[in-house]
């Protein structure tokens, strides 16, 4: 959607999942560093196989929080002359709602349940579980689940701060999904043109 709307309104896009994975490796490793944890990070087994999807959601939504300070370093450093749309799974509602004037300046996108499981079944990159592990369908399953809890989490959040939340099904494709994503930042939206 980021770069659909960045392409239609001349906006700036921040891909907090594409810094997140590359910007940002360089903090992360030192943080793990710091509070003794090992340098190449957790143990595939540990993380997928070992623990309950409660637990791993729980560890994920506590990482957001470490994590989204190095977001915001990076939004501070940008200079831009139009509007910033910042997207992202790590940009959780707890986290970004302080920070706004309105409620209207973000939207939260949860794919339905049926949704999950069409693209569980259809796609295989999302079937597939990339690491190895001893039991590589229990490390499918609890990824999975802890995915579905971490999706019901930034609900809850948006509808705690009075933040929409968009459905997303499958039923329209990303041009007409942007559009009403566009059609909610309408107000902010107004005064930019593609260049």
């Amino acid at each position: 959607m980021a770069r659909i709307l960045a392409r239609r309104f001349g906006v700036t896009a921040y891909h907090y999942d594409y810094h997140d994975a590359r910007g940002h490796n360089d903090r992360r490793v030192a943080r793990r560093a710091e509070v003794g944890e090992p340098i190449a990070g957790p143990d595939p087994e540990e993380m997928w196989v070992r623990h309950s999807p409660p637990w791993m959601a729980q560890h994920a939504l506590d990482d957001f929080s470490v994590r989204f300070e190095w977001a915001l370093d990076d939004l501070r450093a940008l200079v831009a002359g139009r509007p910033i749309l910042a997207e992202g799974w790590g940009l959780r509602p707890d986290l970004v709602a302080p920070l706004l004037d309105s409620p209207r300046r973000m939207i939260v996108m949860v794919p339905t349940e049926e949704f999950r499981q069409r693209q569980l079944r259809d796609l295989p990159r999302a079937r597939a579980h990339h690491y190895q592990v001893s039991d590589p369908e229990h490390g499918q399953r609890n990824r999975v689940e802890r995915d579905r809890l971490i999706a019901a989490d930034v609900e809850a959040a948006a509808r705690r701060h009075s933040i929409r939340v968009l459905w997303v099904d499958g039923s329209r494709d990303a041009e007409q999904v942007a559009t009403l994503v566009a059609d909610h930042f309408a107000a902010y939206l107004a005064t930019t043109t593609a260049g």
